[in-house]
């Protein structure tokens, strides 16, 4: 349940925070921290709200400590939970980069989501969108260093992820992401097949 708008909702669509021994409130994406824990909303708005309302002193019933910079503290923490996903798939195989490998694997079907950087070239990213099944999610969350951190290598622009379990808890993190920054489905057509 949210601390602040007293709603229930699943784990992905709130953010833990555990309370240190020293009373310093800290992000617990992976909901693994010892201790009690209360849950805020997946975004920056309500968690601002928490922070305003005093409602991390309540939810722990004791004296807490709000660090400054706490919601870029949790948008960074979510990022490198994208990263690091984007980066186990590389390694699991089922993740490819580079126009040319997107593109054979788009003509195969094998894609579950297709990714382009942030910024990425309107004409490039239209000729691989047109190619894509009507199951394939697109997504152009990643900035430049974090695709090329997880591949390994430098200039990635364009990468697919294989449909399956790992491209899905990719999109339930990217989605994450875009909630937290108060976003929809983004995409040149805005629609709910973009994250």
């Amino acid at each position: 349940m949210c601390i602040v708008s007293r709603e229930e909702a699943t784990e992905d669509a709130l953010v833990r925070f555990a309370r240190a021994p020293d009373g310093v409130v800290v992000p617990d994406l992976a909901a693994k921290l010892p201790g009690r824990g209360v849950w805020v909303r997946c975004s920056r708005t309500v968690l601002a709200e928490a922070i305003k309302r005093k409602a991390f002193t309540r939810g722990f019933e004791e004296e807490s400590i709000v660090p400054d910079g706490l919601a870029d503290t949790v948008m960074r923490l979510l990022r490198q939970q994208a990263v690091s996903q984007l980066s186990l798939a590389r390694k699991a195989g089922v993740a490819v980069q580079g126009f040319t490998k997107v593109e054979e694997a788009l003509r195969k079907g094998q894609v579950g989501l297709l990714l382009h950087v942030k910024g990425a070239a309107a004409d490039g990213c239209a000729k691989l969108d047109r190619l894509k099944a009507n199951a394939t999610l697109v997504s152009d969350s990643f900035r430049s260093d974090e695709l090329d951190l997880a591949f390994g290598r430098e200039n990635v622009v364009h990468a697919a992820v294989a449909a399956g379990g790992l491209a899905e808890k990719l999109v339930v993190l990217l989605q994450r992401m875009a909630s937290f920054e108060g976003e929809g489905p983004q995409g040149s057509a805005g629609s709910k097949e973009n994250i």
